[in-house]
């Protein structure tokens, strides 16, 4: 049957490669984690949850804590801030209960946010005004 996966089938494949922490359906940890790859989660945590990469929150998946991380991909629940420094989409079945940060936001239809969300621009795409420039260059 894997012989005649489709292209759907190849990207899951390779999406699943990447991602370097699985915390699995029915598992519970209560504590912080931190990973310096990404980080898949469809059992539950209760803590804080960091990740240098990408935060993929399945739609078994419960979050009792913020969450900080480049990417976030978001299809179960959080219970706290999320915030990410590149791009939060909320899919269909994702519920978010709190604060959302992110540089840019995607929600599908029918997923629900309970909080309020704040659009940051990327700190090192700073523009120089023309006035800066004269003052610096005095």
């Amino acid at each position: 049957m894997a012989m005649f996966a489709g292209k759907d089938s190849k990207k899951e494949v390779e999406n699943l490669t990447q991602i370097s922490t699985i915390i699995g359906k029915g598992t519970i940890i209560s504590g912080d984690i931190e990973s310096s790859g990404n980080i898949r989660i469809e059992g539950k945590v209760i803590g804080n949850v960091k990740a240098k990469s990408k935060v993929v929150l399945g739609d078994s998946g419960i979050i009792e804590g913020n969450v900080h991380a480049v990417n976030a991909e978001i299809a179960g629940e959080i219970k706290g801030i999320l915030e990410a420094s590149e791009m939060v989409v909320v899919k269909q079945t994702g519920h978010v209960n709190g604060d959302i940060i992110t540089q840019k936001l995607t929600v599908d239809s029918g997923a629900t946010i309970n909080g309020s969300t704040k659009m940051v621009v990327p700190k090192e795409s700073h523009v120089v005004s023309p006035k800066e420039n004269s003052a610096k260059a005095a």
